[in-house]
């Protein structure tokens, strides 16, 4: 049996989460014998959307693709960099016509010369988000075009569910294991405790966590969240500098790569 290692991070925020994931992230990946890199990044550009300079930091850093979320859109000239560059992903359930591709087929070379095909799908929720496709009929059509996950070939799927309801990233986890090998939120910023395998054997967890300032709140300067609180004016949030310890959070998966059945799964902080 041979072991895929797969590290996924969550959502790098601005120049606190950039400086952290480069000082950690290729000690990570030599320490865990990593064969596959994903990391979220649609924060990294000052807490929101991505650059074409954060993209490359994150992916000189160690990334092997980069996902993203609802706020890939906020810096407009990143657009052509969606259509032009295939290691960065949106959510593949924003309408057809939209900048970037949802999903990307990669394949890495292994120091004993086997390679190692990965899909690597990034979807968004619905619940108490802005209206979009179906997530599970997105990804129904994925597979459909991709080829079929249950073939001997089949390559290992990877799917970054950025999605606000903890009910909706374990209802998607729950429909896709047995076809997919990782299963991981992001988007809430707040790693949660529940990472597990699931019964047909998809490593899951319901949020990777942040890469970022742990002093503040989800990874923004405390007193403007307060005031946005407190005044319940929608104050423009800035990045948290210089409140507390910066962190590495996400996921660490040992995945069969005969089976593509993950065998274990544990939290990185």
């Amino acid at each position: 049996m041979a072991i895929v290692h797969i590290i996924m991070i969550g959502d790098v925020m601005g120049e606190p989460g950039l400086r952290i994931l480069e000082e950690k992230l290729p000690g990570i990946i030599r320490d865990n014998a990593a064969d596959f890199v994903v990391v979220n990044g649609e924060n990294s550009a000052a807490g929101f959307g991505i650059t074409r300079e954060t993209l490359d930091r994150i992916l000189t850093a160690g990334a092997d693709v980069v996902t993203s979320g609802n706020h890939v859109w906020e810096k407009r000239e990143f657009w052509p960099v969606m259509d032009n560059e295939n290691r960065v992903l949106r959510p593949a359930n924003y309408p057809q016509g939209n900048p970037g591709r949802g999903w990307e087929r990669f394949s890495k070379t292994a120091p004993d010369g086997s390679t190692q095909s990965f899909i690597v799908i990034n979807l968004q929720g619905r619940e108490l988000m802005q209206p979009l496709d179906c997530p599970f009929r997105a990804f129904d059509a994925i597979e459909s075009s991709a080829g079929d996950p249950s073939a001997e070939t089949r390559p290992i799927y990877i799917v970054d569910f950025h999605a606000e309801s903890s009910r909706e990233k374990e209802a998607l986890g729950f429909y896709l294991d047995g076809r997919v090998s990782v299963v991981a939120g992001t988007h809430t910023h707040v790693q949660t405790a529940d990472e597990r395998i699931l019964p047909k054997g998809a490593a899951y967890i319901t949020d990777l966590g942040m890469t970022g300032t742990a002093g503040g709140i989800i990874g923004m300067d405390p007193k403007i969240c307060l005031d946005r609180a407190r005044n319940q004016v929608l104050y423009r949030m800035e990045v948290a500098e210089g409140t507390g310890e910066t962190a590495v959070h996400g996921i660490i998966a040992e995945v069969d790569s005969e089976t593509r059945k993950a065998v274990s799964v544990r939290r990185l902080d």
